[in-house]
């Protein structure tokens, strides 16, 4: 079986999956669309894609077997449930939704229709996370009671630009959105790697102090004037973890925008921006190297013409030793990767999954535990920190 897939947006990010999905031995088209037609149409003669497409409606009713979805990161819910039932499989970028009526929506329309949903969170393939689940399969942390990650990028370093290029004129009023309405990076490297989920949370926003007209209540389309905010959250078996979403420090994040710790009875991991270390009871191992990434193609390639400097690693950046590349096809092999690694393995799940009916490991039921609790935290930050619950929509079924 050969898939064929939709692009629905083709802003910066897109084109890194248009040419892995082109070069997929398993996917025999790619089209793409754009609510700016010329941005569709720079990216199909650039990558020698197989057409443009009037529209999102267009898109669904064309012949594709699927849409992957990189629109504006508050849109996704809606257009995700549209295209499930116009009986289309979907990827869809980072955030899944940004509502719990959303969430649900979008795990209803996946139980009916059958079909394939994947969110699209690179951190569930971020080396340290794939590290530390191969240790707690092992069971080497013994119990992990507690972890940490963080979600570290100031907006000084490139987001200004990225929100100018996708926002237009009111650009400010889209850059202002919440940081824990974005928690899947963070939230995913975390649970990616152990075997809980998240049934409280308690949050402190901080509000902005930079009185730019970025996270200003008067400008924002959100109502919001958050800039970084802080969450602890107590999962299912009585462990707890804490999640950073900043976009206000001084920090490298194009070194390490996602960093994780994990902290077990036995053993735990750490990471620093440069240095990540493996320490249990006796001693302290540094793992660096084996969770170190390097770019897979030059900063000024011409693909990267349209990302700010600053976001440039993010779209680089290729496998560590610790991922398994022998799983994925022949022909990513020297392909340009990203986010430290993840592009290709995220490509070939979802490729995968559509052609053999299985479910992806980021599915919708995987996607709802990573999305959901962000959501919640937003909101008890906005009660000044009222510890609230977090509904579950349980694990995924064996089969759709």
């Amino acid at each position: 079986m050969s898939v064929t897939i939709g692009i629905v947006g083709a802003g910066q990010f897109a084109g890194q999956f248009a040419k892995l999905y082109k070069l997929h031995p398993d996917v025999s088209g790619v089209t793409v669309t754009d609510i700016l037609p010329e941005r569709a149409i720079e990216l199909n003669e650039r990558l020698s894609l197989d057409g443009t497409v009037a529209d999102f409606d267009a898109m669904l009713a064309s012949d594709v077997d699927a849409v992957a979805i990189f629109t504006q990161r508050w849109t996704h819910g809606p257009l995700v449930v549209k295209a499930l039932r116009a009986g289309k499989h979907v990827y869809s970028a980072v955030p899944m939704a940004v509502s719990e009526e959303e969430i649900a929506n979008i795990i209803d329309a996946v139980r009916e229709t059958k079909l394939t949903y994947m969110m699209g969170e690179t951190s569930y393939y971020n080396p340290a996370t794939v590290y530390a689940r191969g240790k707690a399969a092992e069971g080497a942390f013994g119990r992990v009671f507690y972890a940490e990650g963080d979600y570290v990028h100031d907006m000084d370093l490139g987001f200004y630009e990225a929100y100018q290029y996708s926002g237009g004129e009111q650009w400010k009023s889209t850059a202002s959105y919440p940081p824990m309405l974005y928690p899947t990076h963070s939230v995913g490297g975390v649970l990616g790697a152990i075997d809980s989920h998240a049934v409280s949370v308690s949050c402190i926003g901080v509000k902005d102090q930079r009185a730019d007209g970025v996270f200003d209540k008067d400008v924002s389309q959100f109502n919001n004037d958050f800039s970084n905010a802080t969450a602890l959250f107590e999962l299912n078996d009585g462990g707890a973890m804490r999640i950073n979403e900043m976009r206000r420090v001084g920090y490298p994040c194009h070194i390490r925008e996602s960093r994780f710790r994990y902290f077990g009875t036995e053993a735990s991991l750490e990471q620093l921006a440069e240095v990540s270390v493996w320490q249990d009871k006796e001693s302290v191992t540094d793992i660096s190297a084996d969770l170190a990434t390097h770019a897979t193609m030059e900063a000024d390639d011409a693909s990267l013409a349209h990302v700010a400097p600053a976001l440039r690693d993010a779209f680089m950046s290729g496998h560590a030793q610790v991922h398994d590349v022998s799983r994925l096809p022949g022909e990513y092999a020297g392909a340009p990767n990203g986010h430290e690694g993840s592009h290709h393995f995220l490509a070939d799940d979802f490729v995968t999954a559509v052609k053999n009916g299985t479910l992806p490991p980021v599915n919708a039921w995987v996607a709802a535990r990573f999305t959901l609790p962000g959501i919640v935290a937003h909101e008890s930050a906005l009660r000044g920190g009222e510890r609230l619950p977090i509904n579950d929509f349980g694990a995924a079924p064996a089969q759709l």
